[in-house]
């Protein structure tokens, strides 16, 4: 068989394969020949199902410690999301209880401010009472004192 080149194209290379006709004397390099067999023996037999009967088991051990793995990174993602929601749920109690202290201290404020109010307005009406009293004892008086 020979190979030759043909004129190099754009797109790559080509080349034209010519057969030669078969000649009576034959090249020796052609001839591939299988490797003898050797005989296995009982022992080599042993080797390599041992051999395979580790890979089987360091097999199952890594699949193993990969599930073992992946189990604790579960318990550690669940633990974290507990401890998380512990942590949201007991800050939102105390802005609950802190809110509700707020509104009680308001309220007090409030209700402390409507009695003093209460209080003047009271105190008011008794001055203006004890006014007008004294008003109608002096129209009184006069009054009598007109009548003589």
């Amino acid at each position: 068989m020979d190979i030759k080149p043909i004129n190099k194209r754009a797109s790559g290379q080509a080349f034209e394969v010519i057969l030669k006709a078969s000649s009576p004397v034959s090249e020796t390099g052609h001839c591939i020949t299988s490797p003898p067999k050797r005989d296995i023996s009982l022992e080599d037999i042993q080797k390599k199902l041992e051999a395979a009967e580790d890979r089987r088991k360091s097999q199952e051990a890594q699949v193993l410690r990969a599930l073992a793995e992946k189990r604790e990174h579960e318990r550690d993602v669940l633990l974290k999301a507990m401890e998380e929601n512990s942590n949201f749920s007991r800050m939102a109690e105390e802005k609950l209880q802190l809110k509700m202290e707020q509104i009680e201290e308001n309220r007090q404020a409030y209700l402390a401010a409507i009695m003093e109010r209460l209080q003047e307005k009271d105190v008011k009406e008794l001055s203006v009472e004890e006014a007008l009293v004294s008003a109608q004892v002096v129209l009184f008086l006069f009054l009598k004192m007109a009548s003589y």
